[in-house]
């Protein structure tokens, strides 16, 4: 019983170490996301930080300030969800989907 013990506590170390090797990447992997037809594009990191926002020129216009907000609005949070879903899946590669409290905060 003590040795299977211990060999499940090497494996739940292990999991941890490549879920902290996991989210150490994620920092590195990017998605992109738009709005409005590609007039407004968003790049988000695995940690969600905003990277880069391109507006195309055709949308800048003073009169649309309020279009342009909400486009910019709607795709950083595009950005951001698919930002969240890659780290889920990323980590559900270790975990093998099973969500572990305390074991990353993407979840």
């Amino acid at each position: 019983m003590k040795g299977k013990m211990n060999q499940m506590m090497k494996q739940v170390q292990q999991m941890q170490s490549k879920m902290k090797q996991i989210q150490d990447e994620l920092g590195n992997k990017i998605v992109e996301a738009s709005a409005g037809g590609d007039m407004i594009t968003v790049k988000v990191t695995g940690h969600q930080e905003i990277k880069e926002i391109k507006i195309n020129p055709e949308v800048v216009n003073k009169d649309e300030i309020d279009m342009l907000e909400d486009l910019i609005i709607a795709a950083v949070n595009e950005g951001i969800r698919k930002s969240t879903e890659m780290a889920n899946n990323e980590m559900g590669k270790v975990t093998g989907g099973i969500n572990l409290p305390g074991m990353g905060g993407l979840f």
